[in-house]
């Protein structure tokens, strides 16, 4: 069981929800909500509540991966998504009742005996409502242009105490159907459950709760190919955070390549379908926008070079898809980040490089970071590798003398003779930081010297990053440090997954490991949260986060493999 005001209720492929409002005091009842477009508002449709006798009941809610039970002293109701469209709910001598948040164009009309339809005009969808066993109340008065209030009471049959029926969202015409009992429908759901869990990540059985939570999380927070999503989609929550973004695509995307590889492949092309003329992609994308003010960092090179090391799906035709966008992406930083013509692509807004409040920026932008820089030595290292498997040989010999060439750059440029830093761009003054962002070049194992990379291992270990939970995003003595302070502190699964990535490619395998087992357990006890507090291991901001599921799956594996050796 999970706790429904952490996890979300939903399923695979679907945008319906059902969860408290987290900005709400005191009170948190349950909403039926509508994810669609964007984060910018919660998307409430229904506020949901037990009722007996005409009054609202106090209820337990009990969240397992495929059916939401509210009980009560008198009786339950049960909710299953049994379609991805169509959410069907049972009680027993309790009834459900449903009040619409409702807005300035929204109404409900009766179709036919014991079936009303609900127009949201503010969530720009309709919901048929459908009673197949007891009765359907619905107290809807029109006023001028709307429902001055929308009040559905699905009852129970007054003899047998049960009562069963239907909400389905559609866009426009409502196609004529009939339902399948409700225990029908949840056992098609829970086998289709069944198959996600099976198909996770092996991890140490230490880890089995946590395994349970991301799995659930991350089969849940899938949403179906609609309006600017082209491909299934994995959100990064069905909290609020109801998008998804240009790196947090690759951390699912990497969770995904061994066992579902087709998903894999869609999660990780996504953005590319979306991608500008110019080879910029945009910073997120939900069925409705794209944003295109920001973007993140090209961490894909280095994501696909992970996905084909897990199997051969990474076919020569999948090649060619993605060849000439990340050639792209990799030139649109080269061409148009770098604004003092040094060789040093930059970031302009902390936004797109991840970390968004990092102290790298504290003096403000342009910045030159050797994150960005690593990454791309590494990108133009894949473009190549994928370009010699095309035939492209003058293409591959090309990107590999550039891939070297700003990897010298990049020293030259960044390292001190004792750190890393990161400086403005044009004037190159040295920004006083102490960020673990500094430490990221961790990913170019050993293409870097030997005795940078044994540095960066022992100030990892030494400068107090390294905490008794993980890997803290910026010193816990430096006078930036925050507890909740997002990129100031909190510890986060994708800068845990790249350092780890980076310590064993650069044989600090001891040190990768102990990282991997402290973010593990401590993800397993507090959940798969947006971030963690590095002092104390609890969960932050989002309690409910697929880069964290993903990114937990991927270091317990890791951790399972070691143990076999």
């Amino acid at each position: 069981m999970f706790d429904i005001k952490e996890i979300p209720f939903s399923r695979y492929g679907s945008f319906i929800t059902i969860s408290p409002n987290h900005h709400e005091d005191g009170e948190r009842p349950l909403y039926l909500r509508n994810i669609r477009n964007g984060d910018n508002e919660f998307g409430e449709v229904f506020r949901i509540d037990l009722v007996h006798e005409g009054n609202p009941l106090p209820y337990q809610a009990l969240l397992s991966p495929t059916l939401l039970r509210l009980e009560s002293a008198e009786g339950f109701a049960e909710f299953c998504i049994t379609e991805t469209r169509v959410l069907q709910i049972r009680s027993h001598c309790t009834g459900i009742r449903l009040t619409g948040i409702t807005g300035a164009y929204d109404y409900a009309v009766p179709v036919e005996n014991e079936r009303w339809e609900v127009n949201h005009s503010r969530q720009e969808m309709r919901y048929m409502l459908t009673s197949i066993k007891g009765n359907l109340v619905v107290d809807a008065p029109f006023i001028e242009q709307r429902c001055e209030k929308i009040i559905v009471d699905f009852l129970p049959d007054p003899l047998s105490g049960e009562m069963e029926g239907v909400i389905e969202e559609f866009t426009t015409v409502y196609q004529q159907r009939s339902y399948a009992a409700f225990s029908e429908g949840h056992n098609l759901v829970k086998k289709e459950y069944k198959s996600w869990l099976e198909n996770t990540l092996e991890i140490p059985e230490q880890y089995l709760r946590g395994k349970e939570m991301a799995s659930y999380i991350t089969w849940s927070c899938v949403v179906p190919p609609e309006g600017m999503l082209t491909r299934p989609a994995m959100y990064m929550s069905k909290n609020w955070m109801t998008n998804i973004w240009s790196w947090d695509h690759c951390f699912n995307a990497l969770a995904l390549a061994k066992h579902n590889p087709n998903l894999a492949w869609d999660q990780f092309m996504i953005f590319f379908d979306l991608q500008d003329r110019s080879g910029m992609l945009p910073d997120f994308v939900n069925n409705r926008s794209a944003l295109w003010n920001f973007t993140k960092p090209p961490i894909h090179g280095w994501t696909l070079s992970r996905m084909w090391e897990q199997n051969d799906f990474v076919t020569e035709e999948k090649l060619k898809e993605v060849y000439q966008p990340l050639e792209k992406w990799t030139k649109w930083w080269l061409t148009f980040q770098d604004s003092d013509q040094d060789g040093i692509p930059q970031y302009n807004h902390g936004n797109d490089s991840g970390w968004d409040n990092s102290t790298i920026f504290h003096k403000g932008t342009p910045v030159e970071s050797p994150d960005l820089s690593s990454f791309l030595v590494l990108q133009m290292e894949v473009l190549a590798e994928i370009a010699c498997k095309l035939g492209k040989n003058d293409d591959a010999r090309k990107w590999m003398d550039e891939s070297q060439a700003l990897l010298d750059r990049m020293l030259d440029h960044f390292w001190n003779g004792e750190r890393f830093v990161a400086k403005r761009s044009g004037t190159h003054e040295i920004i006083e930081s102490d960020s673990l962002v500094l430490y990221v070049p961790l990913i170019l194992g050993n293409r870097l010297p030997p005795e940078i990379l044994n540095k960066l291992a022992e100030d990892i270990k030494t400068k107090g990053f390294l905490t008794e939970f993980g890997l803290a995003t910026e010193q816990p003595d430096s006078p930036f440090y925050r507890e909740d302070g997002y990129w100031r502190g909190p510890i986060w699964a994708p800068t845990t997954m790249l350092l780890t990535d980076g310590l064993l490619s650069s044989g600090n395998k001891d040190l990768a490991f102990e990282v991997a087992e402290k973010f593990c357990s401590m993800a397993a006890k507090s959940g798969m949260a947006e971030n963690y507090n590095a002092l104390t291991g609890e969960g932050l901001r989002d309690p409910a986060f697929t880069w964290t599921s993903s990114v937990f799956l991927i270091l317990g594996h890791l951790l399972a493999a070691e143990e076999t050796r």
